[in-house]
């Protein structure tokens, strides 16, 4: 009998711990997530205001911001009681593969989505909207993309902004193409002289122009190519993850809270320093805060 009553209670308790796991087990990403305790952050270095390190050297960043509360509502549908959160650094070249190879479970950095990255991972609704343009050293001279021919031009490895350098170019331009390895050579090589232009989103500019010694020597081209979202990078074909991460950035953009977010890191003084990059929203992306979507056309 009593063995009977046991095994009637194991099984109850067997169904129960499967209800309770559905929804885990349904996503690849919660399943590791559950089984391991911890999930696993990307961050940026020097991705400002995105993702980059605050003066103890930690990260700090509007996507981190939303990536906490990302990670609050993954505790709590899994129902752990504590859930330990690693920060693994990232950088242009390595964010996509150590999605892909599951070492990184959510991008909290400034990344954008494009059809070519779509294949590889997936992204959520747009969190901020962007277009490539020129930087310059304000005392080149150089007034329009055309002034750049025969020069040396910079693009960071990994970016977008390598393939609308080469369509640029493709199209006859003459300048030549070199790749750094993170924004922060990049822009090194336009400081000391060895690139006569630096060719990013122009959030990452405005950021990187902002933290230099004297923001007044660089300067924008009047040229702007197509608009970019940009999202919360994730791993491909885990929808149910995707709508986790979705259903709380869509809450944060109906209670203003985003907004509210964004004013703190874009048009406020921010962490080491105190500059202010006075970045007002874009009418594309209170659009997109206004109905929430990741469609890559504008």
């Amino acid at each position: 009998m009593y063995a009977r009553i046991h095994l009637v209670t194991l099984s109850l308790a067997m169904a129960l711990g499967l209800l309770t796991t559905s929804a885990s087990a349904e996503s690849p990403t919660l399943a590791k997530i559950k089984r391991t305790g911890t999930v696993t952050l990307g961050y940026r270095e020097s991705s400002i205001p995105f993702s980059y390190l605050g003066a103890d050297q930690k990260p700090i960043g509007f996507s981190l911001d939303l990536c906490s509360q990302v990670v609050d509502k993954i505790k709590e549908d899994i129902k752990l009681d504590k859930l330990a959160v690693t920060l693994q650094s990232v950088n242009s070249s390595n964010r996509i593969p150590l999605i892909q190879n599951g070492t990184v479970d959510i991008e909290c950095g400034g990344t954008s989505s494009s059809a070519a990255r779509l294949k590889q991972v997936a992204f959520t609704v747009a969190t901020f909207v962007s277009s490539a343009r020129w930087m310059t050293k304000a005392s080149s001279g150089i007034q329009d993309v055309k002034a750049l021919d025969g020069k040396t031009v910079v693009v960071t490895q990994g970016s977008n902004a390598v393939g609308f350098a080469q369509g640029i170019k493709a199209k006859g331009a003459t300048f030549a193409i070199v790749q750094a390895k993170d924004h922060a050579e990049s822009m090194l090589m336009l400081q000391s002289g060895r690139a006569a232009a630096f060719m990013e989103d122009d959030i990452l500019l405005a950021s990187l122009r902002a933290r230099a010694p004297d923001p007044v020597a660089f300067a924008f081209l009047p040229e702007t190519y197509e608009k970019v979202p940009y999202g919360l990078m994730l791993p491909k074909d885990d929808p149910e993850f995707k709508a986790l991460a979705d259903g709380v950035l869509r809450g944060l953009m109906a209670s203003g809270a985003f907004t509210k977010l964004y004013a703190k890191w874009f048009e406020s003084p921010i962490p080491p320093n105190g500059e202010n990059l006075s970045f007002p929203m874009s009418d594309a992306l209170k659009e997109r805060v206004a109905h929430p979507s990741d469609a890559l056309d504008f």
